[in-house]
């Protein structure tokens, strides 16, 4: 009750806030997210509004608000739903419980590589899926980069599907994400990124997915000596808007945070790829065992997830779209 009343507080001081940034002639946009200000999906969004600053002469600024300062990655979406917070960034896996085609995007072994998964989401199809979010009060903007996710695990190596049976491991609340560690004997449980660490330390879970650098720039390293590179999901980020606030905005502003964001894509995509480097060095650095398994074996085990979507022809025709993009 306690976090209810406080998160309602939190909102009511959004929409002041908010109210008061326009009446001083300045747009001040307020971006709310998880990730912490050494990742390189916030050094981008810290690029963009350095861009989005230059670009508009002063006239529009991007406040920033990292590490869960304004709620989890649901409670962001919700504040977007209602106007009360501007812009957010979340995953994919988060993203399908508000804008369910984005669930195509986290089925796992989908893409064939990250090239692949570039020419999905820079072309047509990640823009159609971009463009689905407006009947839910969420304008899609870009997708970050977030490589792809691996298990990690406190005692137990993984080094086949089998060894997963039985293990209580962290997801997203995420239905695609649940159904895949299901299919491959784990028990999938639900828990928020901010109480992980806890979790993990504590024995909630047994171990957890995700990308390199978030395993480092998380600590969960300390507690998991054991990172699976089985690579099962290629899961962005996205950024989004609030259409309450996005509908307020002139041609000219749209224009302007539209340049920022697709040129704070770029930057991202780089510091991205030596970020994993860095954080697969670190870790390992730190007494971590990296694994690399045969992947086609867990890729085998959930192959019938697939397969679940042929009773809704729309996103099964989507599926083959992403298969087939060249």
């Amino acid at each position: 009750m306690k976090n209810r009343i406080g998160y309602c507080i939190l909102t009511l001081a959004l929409i002041l806030a908010l109210g008061c940034s326009e009446k001083s002639g300045k747009r001040v946009i307020k971006l709310g997210h998880g990730l912490d200000v050494n990742h390189s999906v916030h050094k981008a969004m810290v690029k963009m509004g350095k861009d989005l600053a230059q670009l508009s002469g002063g006239q529009m600024v991007l406040k920033i608000y990292p590490s869960q300062q304004l709620g989890t990655e649901r409670e962001c979406l919700e504040l977007l739903q209602i106007g009360s917070l501007d812009m957010t960034k979340v995953s994919v896996g988060v993203l399908e419980n508000f804008a369910p085609k984005m669930k195509v995007l986290g089925l796992p072994f989908l893409f064939r590589d990250r090239q692949h998964s570039f020419e999905v989401l820079d072309g047509p199809i990640g823009q159609q899926l971009l463009d689905d979010g407006k009947k839910y009060w969420l304008k899609g903007l870009a997708y970050y980069d977030a490589g792809s996710r691996s298990f990690y695990t406190k005692q137990t190596p993984i080094h086949q599907p089998d060894d997963l049976t039985g293990l209580k491991i962290r997801v997203m609340e995420s239905a695609t994400a649940v159904d895949m560690v299901e299919q491959l004997g784990g028990s999938p449980t639900p828990i928020s990124w901010g109480e992980l660490y806890t979790s993990l330390q504590q024995g909630v879970v047994d171990g957890a997915e995700n990308n390199p650098p978030s395993f480092y720039l998380s600590r969960h390293y300390e507690v998991c000596k054991y990172y699976t590179l089985d690579e099962h999901t290629v899961l962005p980020d996205v950024l989004l808007a609030s259409t309450h606030f996005w509908d307020r905005l002139s041609e000219e502003e749209k224009g302007w945070l539209r340049k920022a964001v697709t040129q704070s894509v770029a930057f991202q995509r780089v510091l991205w790829m030596a970020s994993e480097e860095e954080a697969l060095a670190a870790v390992q650095e730190a007494g971590v065992t990296i694994i690399k398994p045969e992947k086609t074996l867990f890729a085998e085990k959930v192959k019938t997830v697939l397969d679940t979507y042929k009773e809704d022809p729309e996103l099964f025709s989507l599926i083959r779209q992403i298969q087939n993009t060249r």
